[in-house]
């Protein structure tokens, strides 16, 4: 059996990207609106300071407006809090990002609740969440499921029927990717890490999503001839010489001659989480302004 296809998610978000610079500049241009997004980071993790450097980064390239909110790990809950409510209220801002980990003293859950629904570009809102899992209502779709769904559509094509298992049941990829794939009409099976005979469900799976956090813990043989495998996992492992490299939850070199296409880790599903939120900012500033849905 040949080798994989590579899903190349670094290119397929730069082509994303571009297509929500053009939408960008129609509202802009015909509507005079331009989308704002406020990406809140507190304390100074090292991962989450690279990560917010290239959402404003993007942001800005895709030609809208981005609000930077960098507050000490010593921030308490109200301050931030009062920050939410100052970003609900502005007209300017269309989508509001809390980075996530936050310092022990905040209660993340609380700051989330706290976010107006209608700018909740993580998806992360109860409503939201809701909303998707309910099949009801416009929901805001969180950004990692909502990158495999377009990759998915892209290199997999009709879903209809086809046997779906994610491996993890997260509130961030897990579960909304589920009612992702239940919309386009697969059988899905929610498996992780204590799931009894996991090798085995993972081998009825014609779609496979790897998102449990553990370095190539899905063998090769784990997966179907032919399976699509998404690879969300973005795992660090130390090497000789004090060096270190990513890895995903796939053991990739395994899996690719097994599998029909196959996400690597980088350039996967990474990429596409950052375009799906510039898409979700720019779905939210047409909303809230009375515009139809853009198609990107």
């Amino acid at each position: 059996m040949s080798e994989a296809r590579i899903i190349d998610g670094k290119a397929f978000a730069a082509e994303l990207r571009g297509r929500i610079g053009g939408v960008v500049a129609g509202l802009k241009r015909e509507h005079d609106l331009t989308p704002g997004l406020a990406v809140v980071l507190v304390g100074e993790n090292p991962a989450s300071q690279v990560y917010v450097r290239n959402k404003n980064r993007q942001t800005a390239e895709a030609g809208m407006n981005s609000f930077h909110h960098a507050l000490s790990a010593a921030t308490g809950q109200d301050e931030l809090l009062d920050l939410i409510a100052r970003l609900n209220a502005d007209p300017a801002v269309h989508g509001i990002l809390v980075q996530l980990p936050l310092p022990d003293q905040i209660d993340a859950q609380a700051m989330l609740d706290a976010i107006d629904p209608a700018k909740d570009v993580d998806g992360f809102h109860v409503v939201n969440a809701g909303r998707l899992m309910t099949g009801t209502g416009k929901p805001l779709v969180p950004c990692t499921p909502l990158g495999c769904m377009m990759l998915l559509r892209e290199y997999a094509g009709d879903l209809t029927g086809k046997r779906a298992v994610i491996v993890g049941r997260s509130n961030i990829v897990g579960k909304p990717m589920a009612h992702l794939l239940l919309g386009q009409h697969c059988t899905v099976t929610i498996a992780h890490s204590r799931t009894r005979d996991l090798p085995s469900e993972c081998r009825q799976a014609d779609i496979l999503v790897a998102a449990v956090g553990r370095a190539e813990m899905v063998r090769g043989d784990w997966i179907k001839p032919g399976a699509t495998v998404l690879d969300v996992g973005i795992n660090r492992i130390e090497m000789a010489e004090g060096k270190s490299r990513l890895v995903g939850d796939v053991a990739f070199e395994e899996a690719r001659q097994v599998a029909g296409a196959i996400t690597p880790v980088p350039g996967g599903i990474g990429p596409m989480t950052i375009a799906c939120l510039l898409s979700n900012a720019m779905t939210a500033a047409c909303r809230q302004h009375g515009i139809e849905d853009p198609v990107v």
